[in-house]
C-alpha cells in the first residue's frame, strides 16, 4: 500500500507540473511575446483586467496555495494589489518572476508526501486537501492562460499553435 501511495502522490505531482510549468507557463510566455507594453495593460473595460494582472495573479494565487497552503510558507499574498497594477511591469520581468515561482513551487511539490496530499490545510479562508489544493491550482492556472490566449488571438488575428507538428485528429 505504501508503494501505491507514493506512486500515486508522483503521478498527481508529475501531472500538476506538466500542466502548469511546462504547457501554462510557456504558452504566457509566448503570449507575452506578441503583445506590446500598452497591450499587456490594456483592459478592454472597466470589468476585465489586462493580461498583465493575470499574470500577477497566477503568481499570487500560486504562490499562496502552493507555497503557503502546502509549503508552509508565510502567507504575504494581496490579491487586490494583483488587480490594481495598471503599467510598469515589463513582459520580461513579468515572466522571470513567474518562472522564479516556478522553481519554487517544483521544489514544493517535490517535497510532497503522500500523507500531504490527504492532509486539509486552510488556505484563502477554505479548507482543502492536498489533492483539492492542487487542483484548484492546476485548474485555475489553466483557465487563465486560456483567457490570455483568447486575448492574444482575437486582439492579433494569430493561431498561438500550441500543437503545431502534432496531428490532432489522430485516433
Amino acid at each position: 500500500m505504501d508503494n501505491y501511495a507514493e506512486n500515486f502522490k508522483d503521478l498527481i505531482v508529475v501531472e500538476v507540473k506538466r500542466r502548469i510549468i511546462k504547457e501554462s507557463v510557456p504558452r504566457i510566455k509566448k503570449c507575452l511575446s506578441k503583445l506590446s507594453q500598452e497591450e499587456i495593460w490594456r483592459r478592454p473595460n472597466k470589468e476585465t483586467v489586462s493580461v498583465g494582472n493575470l499574470v500577477l495573479h497566477l503568481c499570487g494565487n500560486v504562490s499562496q496555495w502552493v507555497l503557503s497552503g502546502l509549503g508552509n510558507v508565510p502567507d504575504t499574498r494581496e490579491r487586490d494589489r494583483e488587480f490594481s497594477e495598471t503599467e510598469g511591469i515589463s513582459a520580461d520581468k513579468l515572466m522571470e518572476d513567474m518562472e522564479g515561482l516556478m522553481q519554487k513551487v517544483s521544489d514544493v511539490l517535490d517535497s510532497l508526501s503522500p500523507a500531504d496530499l490527504l492532509e486539509v490545510r486552510r488556505v484563502q479562508g477554505f479548507e482543502e486537501t492536498g489533492v483539492a489544493i492542487l487542483m484548484h491550482v492546476t485548474e485555475h492556472f489553466s483557465y487563465h492562460t486560456g483567457q490570455i490566449t483568447y486575448y492574444v488571438k482575437t486582439n492579433k488575428n494569430i493561431d498561438m499553435n500550441y500543437y503545431g507538428g502534432i496531428d490532432l485528429n489522430k485516433k
